[in-house]
């Protein structure tokens, strides 16, 4: 405990450091004040029986903004839309040529451009969800009657098109001057918002139920589960890599000295949680289709409502099936063999025991293969861990911290910023925040890859 503290007040005797937390902490305390803003002419009381609970596409949002999306706030729609726009460029620099001249050839003028048309079309399509969002604002009755409709649409949508731009350049100001991934921790602090709420209402619920050690076991499940995660999210596979010889000294005196070794990172989760995401906007599809083309008793219909039901046993499996697939297609976009063979020979550098060329991206592909079907096992148990939860008695809103996205992104975030401030403590010759784990050297272990 004492070496915590002492951590604690090193961090705090560097003034770059401290500085950057208390920027970061501020910037985080403006986005959740934001989230309690309620849009103009919305009723707040009549959105409280809304139907956007734990269990569907609402409510995964809802979790993702903090509450502000069933609060009807400025940032109802938080920094969802920029991801959105995120991924839809991300998904075009593996198929359009001119996108994939941008990531991989014009450096940090193509960056700067790619953040230019991210921005644009997180614009678009925050006039799109912010048309859908107020659509559905009225169906709950949740609208002023006496503000002229014009007005309210117009006016609104230009708040939360204001919302979403401010929370996305108050995520880029803490990426700039303040502590960890500013998107990233936005998303975090709107996750993490929901905690108490649901950690206090099971606590009741097992109290009520006269089982208060069954709440103890569950923190201790979690804290379990949360481990594992960050094995999986920390997990790599080492290939290592020689350098050829060079010859050291001039004329007689020249000699040959052996290259330096050392490693390419391969990670266990090389996809993130691109799978989850996909595999639940897949899994809500049937219930948007057949509510468009069928009207609402379609969507009402059992089958519908078993498939969209994210901890029915049918669901479960399809959501398990769908992530396994997709880990694998997105790391098959992300990590690209030929490219780690080209770059090892544009360096000097070989496998050793594999031939450069062709055998050296054979055999890159072969070890990304394994790794990737246990590292997609792992990730689709993650997915439907809320749902084994929920089969348990866990409530449904404790339940979603048990496994899925939620549980990825804190982890991911957590262990980012981390290292950031390992970083910092590192440089000033001070102690770490792990001494004996693997935070120091993750920088060096993403080195090779990060310079591809």
């Amino acid at each position: 405990m004492k070496k915590f503290i002492d951590t604690l007040s090193n961090i705090w005797k560097i003034e770059e450091l401290r500085k950057r937390i208390l920027f970061t902490l501020l910037i985080l305390m403006v986005y959740r004040f934001g989230s309690f803003i309620v849009l103009p002419g919305v009723i707040p009381s009549a959105l409280d029986g809304g139907s956007s609970n734990a269990s569907d596409l609402l409510g995964l949002i809802n979790i993702f903004t903090g509450g502000a999306f069933n609060n009807a706030a400025i940032f109802a729609l938080g920094i969802m839309p920029y991801i959105t726009a995120s991924i839809i460029i991300q998904l075009m620099g593996f198929a359009v040529p001119y996108f994939q001249r941008l990531q991989q050839k014009e450096g940090e003028s193509g960056r700067k451009k790619i953040t230019q048309i991210t921005r644009l079309l997180t614009v678009a399509i925050t006039l799109v969800q912010g048309g859908g969002y107020l659509t559905y604002i009225q169906s709950q009755g949740a609208v002023d009657p006496s503000i002229p409709k014009g007005i309210f649409w117009l006016a609104n949508i230009v708040i939360l098109s204001t919302g979403t731009i401010l929370a996305m350049w108050l995520g880029e100001k803490i990426t700039d001057k303040g502590i960890g991934n500013g998107i990233s921790l936005l998303i975090t602090i709107g996750i993490i918002a929901t905690l108490p709420v649901a950690l206090v209402s099971e606590l009741s619920l097992q109290i009520s139920g006269g089982s208060p050690i069954v709440f103890i076991l569950e923190l201790v499940a979690l804290f379990a589960v949360i481990m594992v995660t960050v094995l999986l999210v920390q997990g790599v596979r080492k290939i290592p890599i020689q350098f050829a010889k060079r010859m050291v000294g001039r004329g007689s005196n020249a000699m040959p000295v052996a290259g330096a070794r050392d490693y390419i990172p391969l990670k266990v989760n090389a996809a993130g949680v691109m799978p989850i995401i996909f595999a639940q906007a897949l899994m809500f599809l049937p219930a948007t289709i057949a509510q468009w083309f069928a009207g609402e008793e379609a969507a009402a219909s059992p089958v519908i409502q078993e498939l969209v039901n994210p901890f029915s046993l049918t669901s479960s499996i399809l959501t398990f099936v769908l992530v396994v697939v997709f880990t694998y297609v997105y790391t098959a976009l992300l990590v690209n063999p030929k490219q780690y063979a080209e770059y090892l020979k544009r360096q000097n550098a070989f496998i050793p025991g594999i031939k450069p060329g062709k055998p050296t991206a054979d055999f890159i592909d072969t070890i990304t293969t394994r790794i990737t079907f246990w590292g997609s096992i792992f990730i689709g148990l993650i997915a439907i861990l809320p749902a084994i939860a929920v089969g348990f008695g866990i409530n449904v809103a404790f339940a979603i911290f048990f496994g899925g996205t939620s549980l990825l992104i804190l982890v991911a975030v957590v262990l980012d910023t981390l290292q950031q401030i390992e970083s910092h403590l590192l440089m000033r010759k001070y102690d770490g925040l792990v001494k004996s784990g693997k935070l120091q050297s993750r920088s060096r272990m993403q080195g090779i890859g990060a310079s591809m």
